[in-house]
């Protein structure tokens, strides 16, 4: 694709509430936001493949209450992004009281969810006999993680970095505890 061409895509803020950023149509479903638009109504009103870049800063945790609608919102994120559109996604960790104490969060979004959304994961996983939901195969979308950071709590993250408990410690805190992680921070990438 030419760069010329790369230009004229589209780059949203979803759920921008009052962070509206320069350079993205930002998106919201109350306020004075560039655009109004319930994101769970399909469909969106943008193209097919008209957009390069998505931000879904603490957003996808409240939409979809239901799996129908939060499926659909996943096949609307394929439709409007272009081959190689990158999805920026910061949603809350699910073990943590920033994710339970809000009454709005709907849905745990995790590694292993956005996985399901993966065509490649989706072989891998049937090749080995798991029973794993094939998502991106039944719903033809295809998202991969190309990169993923968690973002500990404060307190968590200065006995790490003092070096007060060692990694295999802090990854058995990840796996058995609550209120060590507090956001969880992907990028996904749109394959077509």
């Amino acid at each position: 694709m030419s760069k010329k061409k790369n230009k004229k895509k589209l780059k949203l803020n979803l759920g921008c509430g009052s962070k509206l950023l320069d350079g993205y149509i930002n998106v919201d479903k109350y306020g004075t936001p560039d655009m109004v638009v319930d994101l769970e109504q399909t469909p969106w009103p943008w193209k097919k493949n008209s957009v390069k870049e998505v931000n879904l800063i603490h957003v996808l945790e409240h939409l979809g209450s239901t799996t129908d609608i939060f499926l659909k919102i996943m096949q609307e994120l394929y439709r409007v992004c272009c081959n190689g559109a990158i999805i920026n996604i910061k949603v809350p960790h699910h073990r943590s009281d920033a994710f339970f104490g809000d009454p709005t969060h709907v849905r745990a979004i995790t590694p292993a969810v956005l996985e399901l959304f993966s065509k490649k994961r989706n072989i891998e996983t049937t090749q080995k006999g798991y029973a794993n939901t094939t998502l991106a195969l039944f719903l033809d979308v295809d998202f991969e993680i190309i990169d993923y950071k968690i973002d500990l709590l404060p307190t968590w993250a200065k006995k790490y970095e003092s070096k007060e408990i060692t990694f295999d410690e802090l990854n058995f805190a990840l796996t058995h505890y609550y209120n060590v992680v507090n956001q969880l921070n992907f990028i996904l990438q749109v394959i077509k």
